[in-house]
Formats: C-alpha cells, structure tokens, sequence
C-alpha cells in the first residue's frame, strides 16, 4: 500500500485526491506532477476541477502490483502534496504525516 493513496478493486487501481485552496495552486500542482509524469516515462488518469485533482494508477493484473515507474509517480506526488507552496487541502481527506 502506498501511503495517502486508496486501493480500489474491479479494476484493480490505485486512487488520490488533493484538495486545493484556489486554481492556482491546482495548476501549480498539475503542472509538477506533469513534469514527474514525463520524468518517469508514466501517465496516470487524472481528473480536476477548480479546487481539486484525482488521480489513478491502474495495476496490472498479470504483474500483481505497481511497476516500478508507478510506484515512483506515487511517492513523488505525495512529496508535491506536503510541500507548503502547493498543498494547502481545504479537507484533510487523506492526511500527510509530517516528519
């Protein structure tokens, strides 16, 4: 399991969503995880709205389990999302440990 991510079955898949204070922050966010995205050579579904972005990594079923790119793209979204200039969630759905 990977931290602040939901696992969802039938497909099986992994699921975020990150809260945003303004369009700002949601764009700033969207456009770092692009970045990661074509860094690691990944590209999850992602939906957003004004306030919010949704993403989910789909797990193949023949590998069981996340790839290790996709494993990668999760543990960085999650190091955008606790950094101060981005992540300031409206609701603390999933909660960020802090260390």
């Amino acid at each position: 399991m990977i931290d602040n991510w939901v696992q969802r079955k039938l497909p099986n898949r992994f699921e975020r969503r990150i809260d945003f204070e303004n369009y700002e922050l949601t764009r700033e966010f969207l456009d770092l995880a692009a970045d990661i995205s074509a860094k690691e050579g990944f590209y999850p579904d992602i939906n957003f709205g004004k306030h919010h972005v949704s993403m989910t990594i789909h797990v193949d079923e023949k590998e069981g389990g996340l790839e290790e790119e996709q494993l990668r793209f999760a543990m960085q979204v999650n190091a955008i999302a606790t950094l101060d200039k981005v992540a300031k969630p409206l609701k603390a759905e999933y909660e960020v440990e802090e260390g």
